[in-house]
């Protein structure tokens, strides 16, 4: 019987903490060690996730023991890297990263290790490789997976257009004026259009797959009043037609166990609540249009990442992550 992966867990008390405790404490391969949360130390993480009541009776600290062998930051942005200069981690421990303090190249590196950009549809088998993993950003993930066919052929030949809605959950636990239900709910807003902060990741993969490729990208993200999953509608120029797209976006998925081709319309409720994306496209005109959507809490964040750990550990890539749709 292989023995089990002991994980810790960093800022276990919010939404992507609450999501890695959950997709763990089901996984057939990992043992959680310990859950760090700094204003919860010595509370039952059952109090603060109540849905856990019966399934865990382990309690937050503020320690961050080193027996173990794969460290979750489960952090706000700019966290993970205050935490790693505070606390150094022993070399023989993975880390995987979901804040977005190591996604881009200039600031990749960790000693004497670099983060690799743990988006496994793009980079799976240096992910198998890696010590250390920042994980994709939640917007980021479900464009680059509706983007990432096109680039590996060349075919991103014009701009980009993006309108992407994401549910209240991506804006972390923490109560802001926009997040407040009496605001979210029967309300819809545009926020950092042009210029969120994931614009730079996308960048980054894109640029990987199609070298020099330098066209805009306009993207409008917005809030929803819907508490989880991202749908990004695109379009571009393209002379190809819809079969010869929906074979290019089939071939590049082949294998790829989450990421799904639909030929029928989507919507967010085939996804939440999994680890699935899926991708829909249409040919309009010269435009071809695609559809992309995810989970954000979970391809978007936790699942992914336990996704990379599968990889990284050698796994079953869908250990621990098949999940069921509420679909009612």
């Amino acid at each position: 019987m292989m023995k089990k992966i002991k994980a810790g867990i960093i800022g276990g008390a919010g939404y992507t903490g609450g999501e890695m405790l959950r997709l763990l404490i089901n996984h057939p391969d990992v043992e959680i060690a310990f859950v760090n949360s700094t204003s919860n130390a010595g509370n039952l993480i059952s109090d603060v996730h109540t849905d856990l009541v019966g399934d865990t009776k382990l309690r937050f600290t503020h320690e961050v023991p080193q027996n173990i062998d794969v460290l979750f930051l489960c952090v706000g942005h700019g966290d993970a890297k205050k935490f790693l200069e505070a606390n150094p981690i022993q070399e023989q421990i993975k880390i995987i990263d979901l804040s977005q303090d190591f996604r881009l190249n200039k600031n990749s590196r960790l000693g004497a290790a670099n983060f690799v950009y743990g988006l496994p549809e793009l980079n799976r088998e240096q992910i198998r490789k890696a010590q250390y993993i920042a994980n994709p950003g939640c917007f980021a993930t479900c464009i680059q997976l509706g983007l990432l066919p096109l680039a590996a052929k060349g075919l991103i030949s014009g701009e980009i257009h993006i309108n992407a809605t994401t549910g209240s959950t991506g804006a972390g636990q923490s109560l802001s004026a926009t997040s407040h239900f009496s605001w979210r709910n029967n309300n819809l807003s545009i926020y950092k259009a042009f210029e969120h902060q994931h614009l730079g990741e996308i960048g980054e993969s894109l640029s990987a797959l199609q070298p020099g490729q330098a066209h805009g990208f306009n993207f409008i993200p917005q809030r929803g009043d819907f508490t989880r999953g991202i749908l990004a509608a695109m379009y571009t120029e393209a002379e190809m037609t819809l079969d010869e797209a929906k074979q290019q976006y089939e071939e590049f998925y082949e294998g790829h166990p989450f990421t799904h081709v639909s030929k029928k319309n989507i919507d967010l409720k085939q996804v939440v609540n999994t680890n699935k994306a899926l991708i829909h496209l249409e040919k309009h005109g010269n435009k071809l249009f695609i559809i992309s959507i995810i989970d954000n809490l979970l391809k978007g964040a936790s699942g992914q990442a336990v996704q990379n750990m599968n990889l990284m550990f050698g796994l079953e890539e869908t250990a621990g992550l098949k999940l069921k749709a509420n679909y009612f």
